[in-house]
């Protein structure tokens, strides 16, 4: 067990959400990114709702698009975290912070194949 686990059932519950939240506004308020990710969002999801489709292909059609939320998250934290290591120049942070824009540009082609291959069907 790591010493830094201290809370068990309801208390470290209502711990994560405070961190969840907290990460949320971090990424809101220091990423350009994720604030585009979110009007994206916006845009998208009530446009969902709207559209003559299955419901399993409303929940793929949001589905696709908080994914990519997902993933800005994540990229944001290695960025973060190599940032936090060294801002020297360096292969591995170089390829660590491609590969996580490489995994937003996947999941953003995603939202585009699935939204095309949904809406012309």
């Amino acid at each position: 067990m790591s010493p830094f686990k201290g809370q068990t059932g309801l208390k470290r519950i209502l711990n994560a959400t405070g961190y969840s939240l907290a990460g949320l506004t971090a990424a809101f308020q220091g990423e350009a990114a994720f604030r585009q990710l979110v009007l994206v969002n916006v845009i998208l999801i009530p446009i969902s709702l709207f559209l003559d489709v299955s419901r399993g292909e409303r929940a793929l059609l949001i589905a696709v698009c908080l994914l990519a939320l997902i993933v800005e998250l994540l990229n944001s934290a290695v960025e973060a975290a190599i940032d936090r290591i060294s801002l020297d120049l360096h292969p591995l942070s170089k390829n660590a912070k491609d590969m996580g824009s490489a995994a937003q540009f996947v999941a953003l082609s995603l939202i585009g194949v699935v939204w095309a291959c949904i809406l012309l069907g």
